[in-house]
């Protein structure tokens, strides 16, 4: 593939080449996983953090501040939506 405005070969491949290496990454136990709190940048095991599960999806709270660090709901056909945006990194450990 060339990339037309720099005439060179284009590094860029489609979504379908992340499959291998995130394949990896959620297999992962998620209690364990570290997410970073977006809001005030602590990290935690997401297992230390405040689940609440009593509406129709379930938003993970952060320990220190309790702010939204993930939410997740079943979604229209069954669908698994996850939504990061309060999460500025999430550590999975090696191996």
């Amino acid at each position: 593939m060339t990339d037309p405005d720099a005439g060179t070969p284009s590094r860029t491949l489609d979504g379908n080449a992340a499959g291998g290496p995130l394949a990896e990454i959620f297999v992962n136990e998620p209690t364990v996983v570290r997410s970073t709190c977006a809001h005030c940048g602590t990290p935690a095991a997401l297992g230390a953090h405040h689940l609440f599960a009593d509406g129709p999806g379930a938003v993970v709270r952060c320990p220190t501040c309790t702010q939204v660090v993930l939410r997740y709901a079943r979604v229209g056909g069954g669908q698994l939506a996850l939504d990061l945006s309060g999460s500025a990194l999430l550590l999975f450990p090696a191996g």
